[in-house]
């Protein structure tokens, strides 16, 4: 690719484009014909001109944008936009991918330039699916050839980055992290308001002709009413008591079920505490209105809390994975995800039954240090499974960079149900690190190892429509012990996996020979 001077990237969609300039002409007509002939501006027929200008003025903008490189550099050409980033101010390029189960999106793969300044910007060109895009892949190395003859690249490999790579920011998760603190802490510091609410409700009494004027409010006051009409709505709409001569009162929110319970000509008696009506009885249906409690605003108040360390598991690891590669995947937060669920199951019913009480009794105490061991194990285990380690580290266990085998994740499944892949959980094959192992993300969380021994190869094709994975991926036929199962990852990745495998197989019966 040395001798490669000018690439250029065009849409592959010809008559796409063409589609989608005559969706345009086609709306801007019947907009234009809707106001001249009738004069109408609000319209549904303008409504809908106005959509397809609007739908096909923004696909073709990217259906018409064009990319091209030369001893100039980079140049972006979009309707509207042209942009020119010369070959010194770009570090390198990589790819950018997506992943994907299925064949959707088509096209999930991008080159990203990285400029010195440490920013980053996605080109519109070129396009490619998630695996085996020879045009693409030719693109990408006559880019990167063109960069290497006008400009050193910072590596000589192309990165293929994605959102789960060790290049994705922190910042943006962080922010749901204190937006979330911000919630529990006011949901917390209302439990005290509300359960002095709740247990002054519970405590009133009904009103006597020896209570004080000034301390009405605090009782029950009772008053009879005939119900006029009833207005039951769709459930996210209120419904609604009517009252003859508007005596009490002209309307009642109330629910869906109240306004069905009760009919035209009941009569009730109304319940008013603090100037609210909080009762309304009839014969046939008694309504109350809802009093929030102290346990369910706790509750509510540690759902938030446990909520918030979610993004904050994440953004650590995005923050500790700063050490790896740029194109190595991250660990999963689900080990955090977990023992943030298993929190759950112990902090909000401690919340919900002892919302004020929380450490004036035994009980309560030993369940809450009881539950915090429990918590601070799993967190314990979540770090250790998902620890980055320090560049450099030394140990046992740890090698130099160059002996050290580094794990790789690489999009793979099996396709049928085994011991090491129930219910079809795995997504990917672990490679390096430890034994080949099957793992339901990119992380030995939860991975399951492959037992090499029992497995053997027996051909390798082409996917079908009838096995229901990306048609440009192939699967290999293997045999488990008397059981056919299925292997499949995109040609260069499943055969990187089968020659690992078959290494594998051979180291064990080489340790352990057949007698």
């Amino acid at each position: 690719m040395a001798d490669v001077w000018e690439v250029t990237c065009r849409p592959r969609w010809k008559r796409t484009r063409w589609f989608f300039v005559g969706l345009v002409a086609a709306g801007a007509s019947l907009v234009a014909v809707r106001i001249t002939y009738w004069g109408e501006l609000l319209d549904v027929w303008l409504g809908f001109g106005l959509l397809l200008v609007s739908a096909g003025i923004a696909t073709l903008r990217v259906v018409t944008a064009r990319v091209s490189a030369g001893a100039y550099g980079l140049r972006f050409q979009a309707p509207l936009r042209h942009r020119n980033v010369p070959w010194h101010d770009i570090a390198d390029l990589r790819v950018y991918r997506k992943y994907a189960r299925t064949s959707w999106p088509h096209k999930p793969r991008r080159v990203s330039l990285v400029l010195h300044d440490g920013r980053e910007r996605l080109l519109p060109l070129p396009q490619g699916r998630p695996s085996d895009d020879p045009d693409f892949d030719a693109t990408v190395e006559a880019l990167r050839a063109l960069h290497r003859r006008y400009r050193t690249a910072e590596s000589s490999r192309v990165p293929a980055v994605s959102y789960r790579t060790a290049r994705r920011g922190w910042a943006g998760l962080l922010v749901g992290f204190p937006l979330l603190l911000v919630f529990a802490g006011m949901a917390a510091g209302s439990v005290p308001e509300t359960a002095s609410y709740e247990q002054a409700w519970k405590s009133a009494t009904a009103c006597t002709a020896e209570t004080p004027a000034e301390k009405r409010d605090e009782c029950l006051t009772t008053i009879p009413a005939v119900i006029s009409r009833t207005e039951d709505n769709q459930p996210r709409r209120p419904s609604w008591l009517y009252f003859t001569d508007g005596r009490p009162l002209e309307r009642l929110d109330v629910s869906r079920d109240a306004a069905l319970g009760f009919q035209a000509g009941d009569r009730v008696e109304l319940t008013f505490w603090r100037g609210r009506v909080m009762k309304v009885a009839g014969k046939s249906y008694v309504w109350h209105e809802n009093v929030p409690t102290a346990g369910s605003t706790a509750a509510f108040a540690a759902a938030f809390a446990l909520a918030a360390c979610c993004p904050a598991a994440h953004s650590l690891l995005s923050l500790l994975g700063r050490r790896l590669r740029d194109d190595k995947d991250l660990p999963p937060a689900l080990p955090f995800a977990c023992a943030l669920a298993v929190t759950a199951l112990w902090l909000l019913p401690l919340c919900y039954f002892h919302p004020t009480t929380l450490l004036s009794s035994p009980l309560t105490i030993t369940w809450a240090v009881a539950g915090s061991l429990v918590t601070l194990g799993l967190f314990a285990g979540a770090w250790h499974t998902t620890h980055v380690p320090a560049p450099g580290a030394t140990g046992a266990t740890e090698k130099s960079v160059v002996e050290r085998d580094e794990e790789e994740f690489l999009a793979a499944r099996f396709l049928e149900d085994t011991d090491y892949n129930p219910h079809g959980f795995g997504t990917h094959i672990v490679l390096g690190g430890g034994p080949l192992a099957v793992a339901p993300g990119p992380g030995r969380f939860a991975a399951k190892p492959i037992p090499v021994e029992r497995l053997t190869v027996k051909s390798v094709r082409r996917a079908r429509s009838t096995d229901h994975v990306d048609r440009s991926w192939d699967i290999a036929e293997l045999d488990d012990a008397g059981k056919p199962v299925r292997l499949t990852a995109a040609p260069a990745d499943l055969a990187r996996i089968l020659r690992e495998l078959n290494l594998a197989k051979t180291a064990v019966n080489t340790a352990y020979p057949e007698p």
